[in-house]
């Protein structure tokens, strides 16, 4: 298991979510303001220059409108959560 920043899993979860975040209509902004933090929070994870807590995810998605569960679908992680 690869631990680092940019890892391919790191990656793939960054652009699922950025991908759920388009797909909602949503810009960074729009989304760092329903998170209640600043764009760019939004931005660095989703440029990979942070990682985000399995609670950060699931705010994320909430707010986004959709399922972590469907997010980590879309990375290929799905049968580590089963």
């Amino acid at each position: 298991m690869d631990r680092t920043l940019r890892s391919a899993g790191h990656r793939a979860l960054m652009e699922a979510l950025k991908t759920a975040r388009l797909d909602a209509g949503l810009t960074q902004t729009e989304l760092a303001q329903k998170l209640k933090r600043p764009q760019s929070f939004v931005a660095k994870y989703e440029n990979g220059e942070r990682k985000i807590e399995v609670v950060e995810l699931a705010y994320i998605t909430r707010a986004i409108g959709c399922s972590a569960c469907e997010v980590i679908e879309k990375v290929g992680l799905a049968e580590f959560i089963k």
